[in-house]
């Protein structure tokens, strides 16, 4: 059978590198890479595939930046002729970017089958893109793989059938386990001059934290109280660095005693410096399921989040705004030893690609 593997961004290419992995080594899969190009420069992009084993897209459709609906719109003109061209027997669509539900409307309008990796996860916040993506995708997708509980929750409450669902983890955890090792010998902590446990990481990027003055002084006070503990390794996403540049703000953040400023990095740095990093302060959505799997405790600026295991039994702390006295408080305890420990949630083994192949191969035998 042939799968369509679609990516766009970033954290589709960690989700989607374990999948074409196990449909390749199977005998009657042929597994195909289509990709967005919704990241689209070399660090966004080139050096994932690369670091990740992933071979070079058999589509590429050359999207770049825009609005969300400049970038789902011109994905669907092109994808539809992808779709005409190879007649693929499914859709394979991973998490919740604007490539992930613009394919699945076209695949579903086509006629072709649609499997929606990460599905039911659910923010309760409709002001976010993301969670917008993944209702819609969601509600047309005919297999709905699960990462946690709490999916399968909430698709039992939108009515979804229970034999379109199938709870087999999490494929970003798979890309973490496989690469773990070899994230281990990259010399990243060395050319940065630190060592285990003796920095702090930082990533920050959504619009409501990094699009306004107000966002990213607050980020500057929380980076300066920080490095009264220890050093902060930020690694400064472009819409980041963009606007520190806008609201003039580049020089305050280059003057902070301790701060090391870094642009963006490739999974294996960023991995080694994940696992070995005191604590993690973050607005990631992917980063709290990563940290919960490596037991580092991590501070997520969001109001609500659609992995609440990270939270509920995991290493996560959501942080409902960017006030800097709130934020050093927490900091402050978690460094002086009262982090909670955390657990694994069920299936995070590095195994969920398997069972999804499993399940793909069971159906399509029928």
């Amino acid at each position: 059978m042939k799968i369509l593997n679609i990516v766009g961004a970033r954290p589709n290419f960690m989700k989607i590198a374990p999948l074409h992995r196990e449909f390749t080594r199977r005998e009657g899969f042929e597994s195909k890479i289509l990709h967005t190009g919704q990241h689209y420069d070399e660090k966004m992009s080139d050096v994932f595939f690369k670091q990740l084993g992933l071979p070079h897209p058999d589509f590429y459709l050359g999207i770049g930046g825009g609005s969300h609906t400049y970038q789902k719109a011109h994905v669907m003109l092109k994808f539809e002729e992808v779709l005409k061209e190879e007649n693929p027997d499914l859709v394979l669509v991973v998490g919740d970017v604007n490539a992930t539900v613009a394919t699945t409307l076209v695949a579903k309008k086509m006629g072709f089958p649609v499997a929606h990796v990460e599905a039911g996860l659910r923010s309760g916040d409709r002001t976010m893109p993301e969670e917008l993506n993944r209702i819609v995708t969601d509600s047309i997708s005919d297999y709905l793989f699960v990462t946690e509980q709490s999916g399968m929750i909430n698709l039992a409450k939108e009515g979804v059938p229970d034999d379109k669902v199938f709870f087999v983890g999490n494929v970003m955890v798979d890309s973490l386990v496989h690469f773990r090792k070899k994230a281990a010998e990259q010399s990243i902590l060395e050319d940065i001059g630190v060592g285990k446990e003796e920095y702090i990481l930082m990533t920050m990027h959504r619009p409501a934290n990094v699009d306004n003055r107000e966002g990213l002084e607050s980020i500057l006070s929380i980076i300066e109280d920080a490095c009264k503990h220890k050093k902060v390794v930020f690694a400064i996403h472009p819409r980041t660095k963009n606007n520190l540049e806008k609201f003039a703000l580049t020089d305050r953040l280059n003057a902070i005693e301790g701060l090391i400023p870094m642009g963006p990095l490739g999974y294996l740095q960023f991995l080694k410096l994940m696992d070995n990093a005191s604590v993690i302060i973050t607005d990631s959505g992917g980063i709290q399921e990563e940290t919960t799997f490596l037991k580092v405790p991590c501070l997520t600026f969001r109001d609500t989040t659609e992995r609440p295991s990270t939270v509920d039994i995991g290493t996560n702390f959501l942080m409902k705004d960017l006030n800097p006295v709130t934020v050093y408080k927490q900091l402050k305890d978690i460094l002086e030893g009262n982090a909670k420990q955390g657990v694994v949630p069920t299936y995070w083994d590095g195994n969920a690609a398997s069972r999804i192949a499993d399940v793909i191969g069971e159906v399509f035998s029928k």
